[in-house]
């Protein structure tokens, strides 16, 4: 497979041992005289003392006497969260920073649980605030940082997703919530594949995260069926962004712009977002590559019953069946086909829990047999593509739990399988020359690197 890929090194994080001198210490043999006696006697004493004095606050924090080996000491300066945290902490007595590592099957109460600490001061924790909701969906291979102060917690310090941080602090009422946003550095790579027997296996040979696969399925989804149109050959070349926090990375950012080869037919994206924020992915020319419409409005499903007439299994009737039914489990998502306004949000006679959605230009989708609607959403309400308005149910005259959608066109109903879904809106003419400029970079990136590819290939 011909691919070019950038390569980041990242440094290793070194972990301190204990201290050999105290491990293997052991006494030295004499022989005795009376000052000698007196003086050993003292020496004793004093060392006895160290020691006990130094299992105490061993026992504090490592119970049982042995250090975990996901608890690492670290340096007592302060922790990289960014300078309010640094400036929050220094009326404190600095007393240590440990640094817990999430372990498969971890939770907040038992990595607390590992150093002694009281399960009900967790609790607490976890109470902080709306942010400390966080510590309940811990990942592994995340860390929670400690710093405590002689010997109580005074704070945690837990980089949630490498940009937020949640910094919680001991004070005199309880436990305290803040959070700490970090600016990332946004940097550029690229890779390129060929496609052998899936898009998924070529986009893991060329260095692509599930989510920027995804991403470059969703792009050219309207276009490419990637389960059934794929050929052995196609190629593709993805450039992309990395964000960077303090030099680490933290994740792979947005497709910038994209070629994919498919059976000799070239398709282009670049990425724009227009004057009201909103990104969507277009050709050269400024034409969008999305549709108006999704093709379906829930992920998980089967069809059971298409459009068209069909015999009524409750009115034992023969009646025309005006949408198409999706078969799907209680509490599906479903997800609004269209960028619209909400026109009825209600009950409606045989359609149960329904919802109808104008789109403008005469487009018009209804939605039935809900078992409930998104809460915020009311009479009136804006509803982006994609957004889940409501879920899956059984109301009204269901047989079973299922989704009726009705695709309707200046109030004629369609096939909404069939129908040609219209495009989005193209690139304004006022955000043209905007458009040009700031696409025109990325889509000159794919050229090169094709050139390069072409170049490897031949040698």
């Amino acid at each position: 497979m011909d691919r070019t890929r950038t390569k980041i090194t990242a440094s290793e994080t070194v972990k301190s041992k204990p201290d050999p001198n105290m491990q293997n210490f052991r006494r030295s043999s004499i022989r005795p005289n009376h000052v000698l006696v007196f003086m050993l006697a003292v020496t004793a004493l004093g060392v006895l003392s160290f020691f006990l004095s130094h299992d105490a606050i061993a026992n504090r924090f490592y119970p049982g006497g042995v250090a975990n080996d996901e608890i690492h000491l670290v340096p007592l300066e302060l922790p990289e969260t960014g300078p309010d945290v640094a400036s929050s902490t220094t009326s404190l007595p600095l007393d240590r920073w440990e640094t817990l590592t999430v372990n498969n099957g971890d939770n907040f109460f038992s990595m607390l649980g590992r150093i002694g600490f009281d399960p009900h001061d967790s609790q607490r924790i976890l109470e902080a605030g709306p942010g400390a909701a966080a510590l309940k969906r811990l990942i592994p291979g995340q860390r929670i940082k400690l710093r405590f102060a002689k010997d109580e917690l005074a704070e945690l310090v837990y980089e949630n997703d490498g940009v937020n941080v949640v910094q919680i602090k001991r004070s005199d009422s309880g436990f305290e919530l803040g959070n700490i946003k970090r600016s990332l550095e946004t940097r550029f790579s690229y890779a390129s594949g060929v496609v052998d027997s899936s898009l998924f296996l070529a986009a893991q040979g060329a260095g692509l995260s599930v989510n920027l696969t995804m991403q470059l399925a969703a792009i050219f989804g309207w276009d490419i069926d990637f389960a059934m149109d794929l050929h052995k050959g196609d190629r593709f070349t993805v450039v992309y962004e990395e964000l960077y926090s303090n030099g680490e990375k933290i994740r792979d950012g947005s497709v910038l712009a994209a070629e994919f080869t498919n059976n000799n037919n070239v398709h282009r994206a670049v990425r724009y977002a227009s004057s009201d924020g909103r990104a969507d992915y277009y050709t050269a020319g400024g034409q969008n590559l999305r549709k108006a419409f999704l093709r379906t409005p829930v992920d998980v499903s089967r069809i059971s019953s298409g459009f068209g007439v069909r015999f009524h299994p409750i009115l034992n009737s023969i009646k025309a069946h005006r949408g198409v039914d999706y078969a799907a489990p209680i509490g599906t998502p479903i997800r609004v086909t269209g960028d619209g306004k909400i026109a009825f949000r209600g009950l409606r006679s045989g359609y149960g829990k329904a919802l109808m959605i104008d789109h403008g230009n005469g487009y018009q989708t209804v939605y039935a047999h809900m078992s409930q609607f998104r809460s915020d959403l009311k009479l009136g309400s804006a509803v982006k593509q994609g957004q889940v308005i409501g879920y899956v149910g059984q109301t009204g005259l269901a047989t079973g739990p299922h989704l009726h959608y009705e695709f309707q066109v200046n109030g004629v109903h369609r096939d909404p399988l069939t129908i040609k879904l219209p495009s989005a809106s193209p690139i304004a003419a006022t955000e043209r020359k905007d458009f040009m400029e700031k696409t025109a970079r990325f889509a000159g990136l794919i050229d090169t690197l094709n050139k390069t590819n072409v170049a490897l290939t031949i040698q």
